[in-house]
């Protein structure tokens, strides 16, 4: 998909990096080394190019993450409530229309996730446009309109926490890949380790 820096300019990325990571022995997953680099790294340079501003979302080590030059965002609740706490951390750092969210896990980011996810929200007219691969939705990789950060808020003070849910309340229209590396995460040793 061809480069359009009018639809850049539209967008904020977030890397999701404020989980607990459980899985991997609370060890923060995003300044874990693969390849000889920090997890987050290869997000970032995969992300980077397909946004005007991007930022990261952390609770933890934010003093580690800041070194990487992106402003750093906490969620504005404590107690790691998900990863749509940190979308709505997102929304309300970002001054653009439109915030792309990526996890920190993930080292294969689609090169064209933004530019896919922004032409499926021209087409539908939901406020949400999410990848799919593998015959299942990949939540976490999504492009959310900002006005939407009053219903996440809303949703999460009434103790929702499920995403899928989220979106289907707000409306979401699925985009689909073909490439399984693009959303290939490492959320345990053994996955590292393969």
């Amino acid at each position: 998909m061809p480069d359009d820096p009018a639809l850049r300019d539209r967008l904020t990325g977030l890397i999701l990096a404020g989980g607990r990571a459980r899985r991997m022995g609370g060890e923060d997953k995003g300044l874990i080394p693969y390849q000889g680099r920090p997890l987050i790294e290869h997000a970032l340079e995969r992300l980077r190019p397909q946004v005007a501003t991007l930022a990261i979302n952390a609770n933890r080590s934010r003093a580690a993450y800041a070194r990487f030059g992106f402003p750093v965002v906490a969620d504005a609740e404590a107690g790691f409530l998900g990863p749509l706490a940190g979308m709505l951390a997102g929304l309300r750092f970002a001054d653009t229309e439109l915030v792309l969210c990526a996890p920190c896990d993930c080292p294969g980011i689609a090169s064209d996730l933004g530019a896919r996810l922004a032409a499926a929200l021209a087409d539908g007219g939901a406020p949400v446009a999410v990848a799919a691969s593998g015959g299942k939705m990949q939540p976490v990789f999504a492009l959310l309109r900002r006005g939407l950060a009053d219903a996440l808020e809303e949703f999460l003070a009434a103790g929702g926490r499920k995403i899928d849910r989220f979106y289907e309340q707000q409306g979401c229209t699925e985009v689909l890949f073909d490439d399984p590396d693009a959303f290939r995460n490492i959320n345990r040793p053994e996955d590292l380790a393969a």
